[in-house]
């Protein structure tokens, strides 16, 4: 497998939407990086990609169809590999999260990890897709939580913009029948937007401060991801369902930011906010859907 088939099977510029999660629920429950949390975004990431693997792994037919220009129907990755990959890297993930945060950051990774396999090979296709697949970014924001009720609010937070963005994905092939999916989108990404300002978080020493930079970011998420969406809701076409997919997974940056920064830990949210160029850029070369 070469590097560049790797990066399209594990999607490497949506893995930049990963490490937020753990730091937005360490913001929310006042749990700085040390010891026990350094390295659990390293655990959210390599699950993430695992899950991308299998993915496709579990696609594979399906995609040979409608996506032959993934991994596996374009012949650069063969399906054992793919499944391979989703092993070695869910494995390497709840050990990683095992020995930063021991039985409390086990406790959390060992559900993610299945909920995680579960949505790809059982729940994906079915109308528990997309709530599925919302329950993993909400366990993944909770895996960096010293405090499960502190950051409740925050993992609510992404619950709403991944069930939103995941419903919409599911027609990124053919295009929307109506605009319905589209305006769901869009009001849940205005919600999200709405609870990552205005929400309820623990109160940080520096009162003002989090609350306008958390406020910005929290603009920033909604200018990002809210215009490709009103577009899919209006066209209704495939591709450009497919842009409002693309910029809604890019656009969780934002949203994590936003939500780290209303927390108090202002210097991460603008750390994390600064991975969005980035992302935005590394989806030209490689899609992140």
């Amino acid at each position: 497998m070469t590097p560049d088939a790797f990066a399209r099977l594990v999607r490497l510029p949506a893995a930049l939407t990963a490490p937020g999660d753990t730091l937005a629920g360490a913001a929310a429950s006042g749990r700085s990086l040390g010891p026990h949390t350094v390295l659990l975004p390293l655990c959210s990431t390599l699950i993430y990609w695992a899950g991308m693997a299998l993915n496709d792994y579990a696609d594979r037919a399906l995609d040979a169809v409608e996506r032959p220009e993934r991994p596996i129907p374009a012949g650069d990755v063969t399906p054992a590999e793919a499944l391979a990959v989703a092993i070695v890297l869910t494995t390497a993930g709840v050990g990683i999260a095992a020995l930063s945060g021991g039985r409390r950051a086990l406790a959390v990774a060992l559900p993610l990890a299945a909920s995680v396999w579960a949505y790809d090979l059982v729940f994906k296709s079915t109308p528990f897709g997309p709530v599925s697949m919302a329950a993993t970014r909400l366990l993944d924001v909770l895996l960096g939580a010293g405090s499960v009720p502190a950051a409740l609010p925050a993992a609510l937070t992404v619950f709403t913009h991944t069930l939103g963005t995941t419903t919409l994905s599911r027609d990124e092939v053919h295009g929307s029948e109506s605009g319905v999916v589209g305006t769901l989108a869009v009001v849940g990404t205005t919600g999200a937007a709405v609870m990552a300002a205005f929400g309820r978080v623990r109160q940080p020493d520096n009162k003002w401060l989090p609350r306008v930079v958390g406020a910005a970011l929290a603009t920033v998420y909604l200018g990002t991801v809210a215009p490709a969406q009103l577009r899919a809701r209006n066209t209704r076409a495939a591709a450009d369902v497919r842009r409002a997919v693309g910029a809604s997974v890019i656009g969780t940056i934002g949203l994590q930011a936003a939500l780290i920064a209303r927390s108090g830990a202002v210097g991460t949210g603008l750390a994390v906010a600064a991975l969005l160029p980035l992302g935005r850029r590394l989806t030209r070369r490689v899609s992140a859907t």
